[in-house]
């Protein structure tokens, strides 16, 4: 006897569908749904049956609903606090932190080039500009943010989710400054002018489908940040250590 189809129930096809576009990062963690009505009318199905298909993904851990609405939920928060918490105060995390970057980001940016839509190629030509914008206004904090969002359109680009996902993460910490500080890295002499020029190649390969151009282009970047946060830190270091000698007067007797 052959085995009998089961239906698909409406709710089960809802619930399927937002978690695709949670999983593609369309819909991001932290982020609330529009109003259940709206939502149902927007998906041209009945508020029960999406209603049901909310509490299954309640159920799964991806969606939370409370009074005020329906949140994706911040699934990473519970890997990227506490690792945010143990990278903090490790030496050598910076280090191992650019390592694995220029990995991912040479790979992501290849991808890129390959795989990018029109819709992704319009939003990374979107960061490009609010990029030259901000190195218009010489806004250090303006400028970091859209360094970031610039390297996130990239991710999505290369559509892995995995990646997108993983880098998302690390980009929360990045702004945390569990690796380094961003904004000091831009009040560098010379350093924004350099920062920008790599964003706009690394850009214009992908936006070109040069993926060898795109993975060379994002390697370059990434060795140029880890040598300059290096110096960064060494000046820094000096600079500790020659206000100790100026304070040595209020430590020793004379």
């Amino acid at each position: 006897m052959s085995e009998k189809i089961k239906p698909v129930r409406l709710a089960d096809s809802i619930a399927e569908h937002i978690q695709a576009m949670i999983l593609e990062g369309v819909v991001r963690p932290g982020e609330k749904l529009i109003a259940e009505r709206e939502l149902a009318a927007r998906l041209g199905v009945s508020r029960p049956s999406l209603r049901d298909a909310l509490a299954l993904l309640q159920a799964k851990g991806l969606l939370v609903t409370s009074k005020s609405g329906t949140i994706v939920a911040q699934f990473l928060a519970t890997l990227v606090d506490p690792l945010a918490e143990l990278f903090r105060d490790s030496e050598r995390v910076s280090a191992d932190y650019f390592e694995f970057r220029r990995v991912v980001e040479a790979h992501a940016a290849g991808a890129a080039a390959i795989r990018a839509t029109e819709t992704d190629r319009q939003l990374i030509r979107d960061c490009l500009a609010d990029m030259r914008r901000a190195h218009e206004l010489s806004d250090p904090t303006q400028e970091a943010e859209t360094d970031v969002r610039l390297h996130i359109a990239v991710y999505e680009a290369a559509h892995n989710v995995v990646v997108l996902h993983v880098m998302r993460g690390l980009a929360d910490m990045l702004r945390q400054g569990v690796f380094f500080n961003r904004e000091n890295l831009y009040r560098r002499a010379g350093v924004r002018d350099t920062l920008l020029d790599q964003h706009l190649r690394i850009g214009a390969a992908v936006l070109a489908g040069d993926s060898v151009k795109a993975e060379a282009a994002a390697a370059q970047h990434i060795a140029f940040i880890s040598t300059t946060n290096d110096e960064i830190r060494r000046d820094e270091l000096r600079q500790a250590a020659s206000m100790r000698r100026i304070s040595r007067q209020d430590l020793v007797a004379e």
